[in-house]
């Protein structure tokens, strides 16, 4: 249901009896606080009287509305997110604090509002956005609607993915206080809200002018002639010292929330703390600023250019921003720019911009008039198009986002570039060139390499190919990469093509970096990356890069496109001159570079890109002189535990060797890859993934003993069984919290284990530790030497399960905290986790599941070659299932991962018609670090696996809303395909 309004400003009618509204406004920012001002400001207005609970100063409110019938009361009853800085959301501090806040005394919180809501006789509660407000309302008995563009069980599902499941339970409870909500008033530049029972949409609330330009600029002593920019960051964090330069000459910039102490340059105006915001954007020319609702919907209103920078972790942004861009009103700087200084070419651009938006912006007035008729008992029933906005949103397993396509109509495009961005949607198909003929890879001529056939390799040259019709004069009708990379290339010289596959974990998984033995799968899906070498005088730039080498002079620089950055809300390109790489005659360490990626979040993508050339530099001595272009396209979805992340550094490592003319052999460039990984990135991975998106082979596994990367044999996949990969949906990264504790834990467990040893050996022989007549043999027989090896224990996969259990398995600890082993055994020696002295970790799992893990690997490697019974493969999928079950033991499963490993199970259990006809699937695992992502499944080759799989498919589908994408077929490593040089066919 749509509420129109026109542009007309005035109060809702009013109504015989004068009404009472409790209106809740969260605790996040200044943006509710003054959109809500609109709102409050309309219902007083119509004659109603307004509580207005928030934890915002009063003169927020009452500098705009001076009526008694307007009462503040100061309560803080959430606190949003917790921003570490202007740009910076700090996720677990958002999630722990709200736990303190709104989790602990909820109770309390409850029985005092519905205390309170009694006492002043509220007929409607109102709340932007606060929870509990919701479930408060219904115990006391009163209706309650929300009014927002954003909801904050969307917000916090994001940050649970990177906090931990631990915290699931926060995000259910205010989905669970928001379905108390009546319905839901929606602001554009809309999120998915799934809590909501009912949707009315209304216009932009903004707030009003209330000087023209010309009088601001007046009382300000500012020409009409003069250029103005309004910096606007909702308070300056600490250490941002603005410098003259950084303006074009004879530009002023207004600047909000100094601190009082802050000096600035003559060529900036410090603002009050009180100045009235909007009256200053209307006299400016343009605003710099982080995107918030605020923000957007004023710089909409009133069609001001809003050069922007992106904030961290803030998921209500992606459909702010396409909103803005939609409009003509944005455009992005990064943030690298920003604290640096380069600011002119984003600002002169900004003049181009003709902002355009035309729809309604009397949003308060509407949504007062809504909130006045429903208080008197007025019944807003929604169009039928309700339920398919609610499939629409619908959370599935509480992190991914799934839509019902085809049910819904009017969708606005800002929202469906943004579901795009958060894996809502698929991405669009390609286009035609200029709307005439399909561009093709045999606009190329391959002068080095072969394409041996490969599908994708053929699409990724058809989208170079279709770059060259792009016209990035009109950035409206492509997206934001493609417009970057049509000016990457220069097609006059040589481009250099690398590909590295995915990988799918059949065995093996974390018992990596223990030293197992892995068997591992490279996936039909792989990256391709572009690159070209080129003379930085030569070298094609962005506008930005461009203002950043006239001023430093003409330096070797790296230009990075991402595509596919729309399906996980992260900038699309990235640039730096190599020489930030460079500590006077020296590389820079690892911990300064993964320093310098994590400064914006939005581009720490580029680690696994640029880190590459950093570590080639480090290891190898590898001097660039050169400037480089590179273009990175992966069809390996991020997420799904299927190793995207070493595809797209083994791709990009093979690219830049194949232009700079490197001969790396691929285990070495493998382990190299894992360095980029480990200690630019941050992720404590082990080298599998790695190993085999560079060593893999078609249609064999990869048997490698990670001691450290030692390459065994490639396993010919018998022709009689199959396997598949299936994505239960739930986001996986290794950088995550729990494969990191599991990690450490493990290191734990082997530092126990080589401490014991070392005490036995110190002791009498005769007093060493008996579980029986075979042990005391067995000590007999090898005595010293036995416990001397492992006293020394490398790797704990070298330790076989019966030792563990007669010597030490009594001894680990099921948990132990961090303070109590540091204590008793100083480090874990293992040189990418760090200990938490606070944090408890479990120790016994962790330490148990690789000396186990790499005996069933063994034995699956034997089982593959045995007779092709029905035996051989249920006990090969017996051996999948234990390993299934450690994960979880070890804390690393999943909701998703579990309820399709059970359906394998249902459906190789099942009753058949048929005597003779036995089961098609025989086991199946989580994968990779786990914690989500996919599981492995392994299955006869023939038709009806194939159909259970889908039938697999459609039964997760029906009970969750989310359809597993289905990974099949296996394709050769980057290795064996080398790389092509190609260069494009003159006409």
């Amino acid at each position: 249901m749509v509420a129109r309004g026109s542009g007309a400003e005035e109060a809702p009618p009013p109504t015989q009896q004068r009404l009472v509204f409790a209106y809740y406004i969260t605790g996040h920012g200044f943006g509710h606080a003054t959109r809500a001002l609109e709102v409050v400001r309309h219902l007083i207005g119509a004659g109603h009287e307004v509580h207005v609970v928030t934890a915002a100063p009063e003169f927020v409110f009452t500098t705009e509305i001076d009526s008694p019938s307007l009462h503040i009361r100061r309560v803080l009853l959430d606190c949003g997110a917790v921003q570490a800085d202007a740009l910076t959301v700090d996720r677990l501090a958002s999630l722990e604090k709200y736990h303190q806040t709104a989790v602990v005394p909820r109770e309390a919180i409850l029985r005092t509002e519905v205390e309170w809501l009694h006492s002043i006789k509220a007929d409607l509660v109102v709340s932007d956005v606060v929870p509990v407000a919701c479930r408060a309302a219904a115990d006391a008995g009163i209706r309650s609607v929300c009014v927002t563009n954003f909801s904050w069980d969307f917000i916090y599902a994001e940050y649970v993915v990177a906090a931990g499941n631990h915290h699931r339970s926060i995000v259910w409870q205010i989905a669970e206080d928001y379905s108390h909500c009546e319905f839901l008033l929606r602001l554009p530049g809309y999120c998915p809200m799934p809590a909501f029972r009912d949707v009315i949409d209304v216009p932009l609330v903004v707030r009003r002018l209330h000087k023209s330009r010309s009088e601001v600029r007046k009382e300000l002593g500012i020409a009409e002639d003069v250029k103005v920019v309004i910096f606007n960051f909702g308070g300056q964090p600490a250490g941002w010292k603005l410098k003259k330069e950084w303006l074009p000459d004879g530009w002023l910039c207004l600047v909000c929330g100094a601190s009082d102490t802050q000096e600035l340059p003559p060529n900036y105006v410090k603002l009050a703390k009180d100045a009235y915001t909007p009256d200053l954007m209307a006299a400016s020319d343009c605003m710099l600023g982080k995107i918030g609702y605020g923000t957007v919907s004023e710089a909409l209103a009133y069609k001001l250019p809003f050069v922007f920078v992106r904030r961290d972790y803030f998921n209500e942004e992606p459909f702010l921003r396409n909103m803005l861009e939609h409009y003509q009103c944005g455009i992005e700087m990064i943030r690298r720019d920003l604290l640096t200084g380069h600011w002119k070419p984003y600002l002169l651009r900004a003049l181009t911009l003709k902002p355009c938006y035309d729809r309604p912006i009397n949003g308060g007035e509407v949504a007062a008039h809504i909130l006045q008729d429903t208080a008197v008992g007025k019944k807003y029933i929604s169009g039928k198009l309700s339920g398919a906005r609610r499939l629409r949103d619908a959370i599935v397993l509480g992190y991914q986002l799934q839509r019902a396509p085809g049910r819904d109509v009017g969708i606005p495009e800002w929202y469906s570039l943004s579901e795009k961005e958060i894996g809502v949607r698929p991405a669009p198909a390609s286009r035609r060139i200029n709307g005439s003929a399909e561009s093709s890879f045999e606009d190329f001529e391959i002068l080095h390499g072969d394409m041996q056939g490969l599908t994708d390799t053929m699409a990724f040259l058809t989208s170079l190919s279709g770059l060259v019709g792009n016209d990035p004069r009109i950035p409206e009708k492509q997206s934001r990469e493609r417009t970057a990379a049509s000016v990457l290339f220069d097609l006059e010289e040589d481009i250099y093509v690398a590909r590295a596959p995915g990988r799918l974990d059949v065995m093996g998984g974390i018992a990596d970096y223990s030293g197992s033995l892995v068997l591992q799968m490279p996936i039909r899906e792989a990256c391709h990356v572009a690159i070209q070498r080129s003379d930085p005088v030569k070298q094609k730039l962005w506008k930005h890069t461009q203002a950043r080498q006239l001023a430093n002079g003409a330096v070797p620089i790296l230009q990075i496109v991402s595509f596919g950055s729309e399906l996980s809300n992260r900038a699309p390109t990235f640039d730096m001159d190599l020489s930030d790489f460079m500590d006077g005659d020296k590389p820079i360490s690892y911990e300064k570079a993964k320093e310098y990626f994590s400064q914006d979040p939005s581009q720490k993508w580029a680690a696994y890109v640029a880190g590459t050339v950093l570590v080639l530099m480090t290891e190898l001595g590898v001097q660039f002189t050169d400037s480089m272009s590179i273009l990175v396209s992966s069809s390996v979805p991020e997420g799904k535990g299927v190793s995207s992340s070493a595809s797209v550094e083994v791709a990009t490592m093979s690219a830049i060797a194949a232009v700079y003319g490197l001969n790396i052999a691929p285990r070495d460039l493998a382990i190299l890859c894992q360095k980029v990984e480990n200690h630019i990135v941050g992720a404590p991975c082990g080298v599998m993934d790695q190993m085999t998106s560079a060593c893999g082979e078609a249609n064999k596994l990869l048997a490698m003993v990670c001691q450290p990367a030692e390459v065994k044999e490639l396993v010919s996949i018998p022709t009689h069984i199959r396997f598949w990969g299936l994505d239960s949906g739930i986001r996986h990264s290794v950088g995550g919290t729990d494969y990191g504790s599991v990690r450490v834990g493990t290191y734990m467990g082997r530092k126990m284990i080589k401490c014991a040893a070392s005490d036995l050996i110190s002791q009498s022989f005769p007093s060493a530790p008996t579980q029986s007549c075979d042990a005391s043999e067995e000590y007999e027989k090898y005595g010293v030497d036995l416990l001397k090896s492992e006293a020394s224990l490398q790797y704990l996969c070298n330790l076989p399960p019966h030792r563990y259990e007669a010597a030490y398995a009594r001894d680990i600890p099921e948990f132990i905290t961090g303070d109590e082993f540091k204590e008793k055994y100083g480090d874990h020696n293992d040189a990418v986790t760090v200990i938490d002295p606070k944090r408890s970790y479990s120790v016994k799992a962790p330490t148990r599941h690789p000396i186990y893990e790499n005996f069933r690997v063994e034995a699956f490697k034997a089982l593959l070659t045995a007779a092709k019974t029905d035996e051989q493969l249920s006990a090969l999928g017996e051996l999948m299932y234990q390993c299934h079950y450690s994960y979880n033991a070890c804390g690393l499963g999943s909701d998703g991962t579990d309820r399709l490993v059970n359906l394998v199970q249902e459906i190789q259990h099942r009753k058949t018609t048929s005597q003779h006809e036995g089961p098609s699937l025989f086991g199946a695992k989580i994968t990779g670090g786990g914690s989500g992502g996919s599981v492995c499944v392994i299955g006869k080759n023939g038709l009806k696996s194939s159909e259970e799989i889908f039938e697999i498919q459609k039964r997760y589908k029906a009970a969750t809303g989310y359809l597993p994408i289905v990974f099949e077929g296996s394709s050769p490593g980057a290795g064996k395909f080398g790389y092509l040089k190609i260069r494009w066919r003159s006409a």
